[in-house]
């Protein structure tokens, strides 16, 4: 399972490794939705506190997100190099930079989160909704990460079936705990809001004894001490090199949706639910791809340690070619079925009609995205996680600030203007990134004949 990821043919392995972290990706999704649903059964007030609270837990995401890509990109590389004891040091200490970063944003995240939701405008029964879900959540912070950094290590061994078959079980044991914890059945409290965060936080530690037998048949711990997770900074400081950038990207993410509704919200309710319910389908369509990141980082980890750079370039070509034809069949629903997948969300005509014309135009968007998540995916199997993170300032903070304002007024463009400013923004910083992968892969080769 380790080796060949060096050696077996490219298009056999982006296939093997993409497709069940893509499915994962839809239940993980499909999760998240189920929560939603049974948080608007409580009342409108405990679902705004869960849209509240987004923000707030995206940062443990974030931050989860970071550490997981640290993980897969030391450990593949280490393994790429048949340097498999240093893989081993690395699997160890990633686990311990985990459990120190869940500890700080258990203790940070339980201290500050009622100054947090007072000053996001929470008070009386829509705080307390806030707390007694996000309290819940900073408590199982510890899960969630420690999942992060085994499907990680996972990941750098070319398993990406495990964490698959957890986040469907996790959905499916979730239809069932969610509301058994929020209402009180089969004796239990009846815990409102907290009970469907108890649901997950559950389902997190559930995962944590599944993907640590799975981490035990890839051979790559064969015995394991709790010695082995003392710190040791020389492997914290490269773990933290690589993951501080991912997760910063992720965390600009979140200022660039913050950014985009504030300029649509000029334009009236309508259009922030337009693009809400707009960007959600774009999400969906864009599911598969998420596979392809995966397959792509744990791939370019290990040949980059192999110094197999033909290897690299082969993973870029097949995963942008699968890419490809998973986005033009995304801008072909859009186009030719936006109208109906809008109506599924809501039936009122403005928002559709807005919605359409967003489509309409974020359809051909879809490619663009393919190019910068698979472009960056690479660029952090290499060891370069840092332009990630300058491609995310300009694409969701820098960019939006400048021409949302060209567009909308000074040029008069209004909505519309949104919508093609994303596009312009979108396609010129793809456009930047695989120019600088281009860039930087041919001066590793001539760096490789040299040595």
């Amino acid at each position: 399972m380790t080796s060949d990821l060096t050696s077996a043919p490219i298009p056999q392995l982006v296939r093997r490794l993409a497709i069940p972290a893509g499915t994962g990706f839809f239940f993980n999704t499909m999760f998240n939705v189920v929560d939603t649903w049974y948080g608007g059964r409580l009342s409108t007030s405990a679902l705004a506190a869960m849209s509240l609270s987004f923000p707030v837990f995206f940062l443990i995401l974030a931050i989860g997100s970071g550490v997981s890509n640290g993980a897969t990109t030391m450990i593949g590389n280490a393994l790429g190099r048949k340097d498999h004891d240093e893989a081993r040091r690395y699997l160890s200490q990633s686990l311990s930079f985990a459990l120190l970063h869940a500890l700080v944003l258990t203790a940070a995240g339980l201290a500050l989160a009622p100054k947090i939701f007072m000053m996001m405008g929470a008070r009386g029964e829509y705080l307390f909704h806030a707390l007694s879900y996000m309290n819940v959540i900073f408590a199982g912070c510890t899960f969630f990460l420690l999942n992060y950094v085994m499907n990680a290590i996972l990941n750098a061994h070319g398993n990406t079936v495990a964490y698959r078959n957890f986040l469907i079980g996790g959905f499916f044991l979730n239809l069932i705990l969610d509301p058994c914890f929020m209402y009180g059945w089969a004796g239990l409290p009846a815990l409102g809001l907290g009970g469907i965060a108890l649901a997950t936080v559950f389902i997190q530690c559930l995962g944590i004894f599944y993907l640590f037998s799975q981490l035990s048949k890839t051979g790559s711990m064969p015995s394991f001490h709790l010695a082995d997770l003392i710190p040791r900074w020389n492997y914290f400081r490269e773990l933290f090199k690589q993951g501080f950038p991912s997760a910063m990207n992720m965390m600009t993410v979140s200022l660039g949706i913050f950014i985009i509704t504030w300029y649509v919200g000029r334009f009236g309710e309508q259009a922030v639910a337009a693009y809400g319910i707009g960007t959600r389908i774009e999400q969906i369509a864009l599911l598969p791809v998420m596979g392809l990141n995966m397959s792509t980082l744990a791939l370019t980890a290990q040949n980059f340690g192999a110094e197999r750079l033909d290897r690299i370039r082969e993973t870029l070509r097949v995963s942008l070619r699968y890419g490809a034809l998973l986005a033009v069949s995304g801008t072909a629903a859009a186009l030719l079925y936006g109208r109906e997948l809008l109506g599924i969300f809501t039936s009122d005509r403005s928002v559709i009609e807005t919605g359409v014309g967003f489509l309409g135009v974020e359809a051909y968007v879809l490619p663009a995205y393919v190019l910068l998540y698979i472009s960056i995916s690479a660029m952090q199997g290499i060891k370069k996680p840092l332009f990630g993170l300058l491609i995310g300032l300009y694409r969701q903070i820098a960019g939006p600030a400048f021409i949302f304002h060209l567009f909308t007024v000074v040029m008069g463009m209004g909505l519309i203007g949104i919508w093609w400013g994303i596009f312009g923004i979108t396609w010129s910083a793809a456009l930047i990134v695989v120019i600088y992968v281009v860039r930087t892969l041919a001066k590793l080769e001539k760096e490789l004949i040299k040595t």
